[in-house]
């Protein structure tokens, strides 16, 4: 049934998130019931031809366009899906020195936030299974200082109230892009204040809000976090199952302990090809030998033909390279994956991984319970891999946090944030921040006479 609003359009508080499962399971299967196909499906993913990339032209209203005090511009298109909310479509950026857009994604979207329960009580899939997308909330000016509040139509809404003023876009600084004290010129310093572009939203999940925010840096780093806010539960104290913390005076009420598993999907389309390749890159380290003032290292690349299940390791990254573009050195041009900070959930399978590389797969859009492929498909990301080629690979990024409440986190919660980022890796020749002085230090220099 519809929600109920309070007069003057304020969204009511909803008492639990237990309140919020029968609603949200009704809601699930009449959309099941109305876009599911009886078609049996294969048990692993098979390659399918992803459709042609939209031009850049996807209608005023949704897009998003910022050229930054600092040079750089972001061009993007969003959409807002019934599951997963937000959607970025066709990300670019345009650095000072280069003559055209470089595109980065094809799509970037959330993929699931997981939230089970120390007590074993209560496990919640807030995408799929609690009306995530549907508790958009109204941002205040306040807000989004400084920016646009654009009004999102919100599919499966209440139909009395089914545009929300729910998407900030808005700059912000933070803080020094560089710092460089000429050596040539001793009283001569260089340093620029980096400007980012900020697109958040806000959805409430029972007694939760979250945050998804997409911050695009001057630099062309993609900053992707979540921030989990709001209240503890009044429903989740708890003194007798011995688990969690005492909130309040004394030991006599305790927070249920939870964990938060937030899981992005990222489609990389890097200067317009969907056919890029993953590398993985491992460095061991040695004791010193002989003369040798310290240990040595040594780097090592794999290239990743076939999917991955992949984790997070000293000195082991990755990084998504363009199958077409080079820079003005005739680098190949790629974004690293950045982790952030993680707690890796070994609960269930899908959160046994902190990274995945799969096949791109049409139906394949949510990390767990996957609601869109047919009857028989695996419904949850680590069954996706499966060794096939990987033509065109999508990444997906696990970030874990385990919540144990403290008395701070009342009232309301402060934000805790998880999330990772991506950062350009010889996308241009130079630091696309680089001032004119300094242009010509590129490579090995020397001294001018």
């Amino acid at each position: 049934m519809p929600e109920q609003h309070l007069p003057g359009g304020v969204r009511p508080r909803i008492p639990g998130r237990a309140a919020r499962k029968s609603a949200a399971v009704g809601l699930t299967l009449a959309a099941l019931t109305a876009g599911a196909t009886t078609t049996a499906g294969p048990a692993v993913a098979h390659p399918q031809t992803a459709p042609a990339a939209a031009a850049p032209g996807c209608g005023a209203a949704h897009t998003i366009e910022q050229k930054l005090s600092t040079g750089t511009t972001w061009r993007m298109c969003w959409r807002y899906d019934s599951k997963a909310g937000l959607v970025l479509e066709n990300i670019s950026y345009r650095p000072k020195g280069e003559t055209k857009p470089i595109k980065v994604l094809n799509s970037a979207r959330l993929a699931q936030i997981h939230v089970p329960y120390d007590d074993g009580k209560h496990e919640y899939y807030d995408l799929t299974g609690q009306n995530f997308a549907q508790e958009l909330m109204e941002l205040a000016p306040a807000e989004c200082p400084g920016g646009t509040i654009k009004s999102v139509k919100v599919p499966d809404a209440d139909p009395s109230h089914p545009n929300v003023k729910g998407l900030c876009t808005t700059t912000r600084s933070r803080g020094h892009a560089y710092r460089m004290h000429d050596l040539v010129q001793p009283d001569k310093t260089y340093q620029q204040q980096g400007k980012d572009l900020l697109v958040y939203t806000v959805n409430q999940v029972g007694w939760y809000e979250y945050i998804t925010e997409w911050r695009f840096q001057d630099d062309g780093t993609v900053a992707m976090n979540v921030g989990a806010t709001g209240s503890l539960s009044w429903e989740d104290y708890n003194a007798q199952d011995g688990r969690g913390w005492p909130i309040g005076k004394g030991a006599k009420d305790y927070a249920t302990s939870h964990s938060h598993n937030v899981f992005w999907r990222l489609d990389f389309g890097l200067d317009g090809s969907s056919k890029t390749k993953v590398e993985q890159y491992d460095s061991t380290v040695s004791a010193p030998a002989g003369r040798q003032e310290g240990p040595t290292a040594k780097t090592t690349r794999t290239k990743v033909a076939k999917e991955l299940a992949g984790d997070h390791k000293a000195y082991r990254w990755w990084r998504v390279v363009s199958a077409t573009g080079k820079n003005k050195d005739g680098h190949a041009r790629s974004y690293e994956l950045v982790p952030g900070p993680t707690i890796r959930y070994p609960g269930r399978g899908f959160t046994k991984h902190d990274m995945y590389v799969t096949e791109y797969n049409t139906c394949e859009l949510f990390a767990s319970h996957n609601p869109k492929c047919a009857n028989g498909h695996p419904k949850s990301v680590d069954k996706w891999v499966g060794g096939q080629a990987l033509t065109h690979p999508v990444v997906w990024m696990n970030v874990g946090f385990h919540h144990i409440a403290r008395d701070e986190d009342q009232q309301p919660m402060p934000v805790h944030w998880q999330g990772f980022s991506i950062a350009p890796r010889d996308v241009t020749a130079m630091n696309p921040l680089t001032p004119k002085e300094l242009a010509w230090q590129n490579g090995h220099w020397e001294w001018r006479s």
